[in-house]
């Protein structure tokens, strides 16, 4: 193997460990969102955790943050909590941060 493709191989590597751990901390995210959410909307545990299950599918199913803070948005409308789209956003960045930090200490 060149030293060129043992580079370009190392790259590749490198943007799949960093895509993973992205992967990973927004599904972490979404948890932790929905832990913001329970508390704001006075669910219970159990709905808690099935609110996470539900964020993290509808992120699968359409990439994006801006997809997640529309859901939020319109969940806590639908439940009669008000919140802007600058604090959804302040809360999904704040979230973000702390998966992250969570996932690099996991390993």
């Amino acid at each position: 193997m060149s030293g060129f493709s043992k580079r370009e191989d190392g790259f590749e590597n490198l943007f799949a460990f960093d895509a993973e751990k992205r992967f990973k901390a927004e599904a972490r995210r979404n948890k932790l969102l929905a832990q913001w959410f329970g508390e704001r909307t006075k669910l219970t545990p159990e709905q808690v955790a099935a609110y996470a299950t539900e964020l993290i599918q509808h992120d699968l199913k359409h990439p994006g943050d801006e997809d997640v803070a529309k859901k939020l948005m319109d969940d806590l409308k639908t439940r009669g909590v008000t919140a802007t789209a600058t604090e959804i956003r302040a809360e999904m960045s704040r979230c973000f941060k702390l998966a992250a930090e969570q996932i690099s200490a996991a390993g």
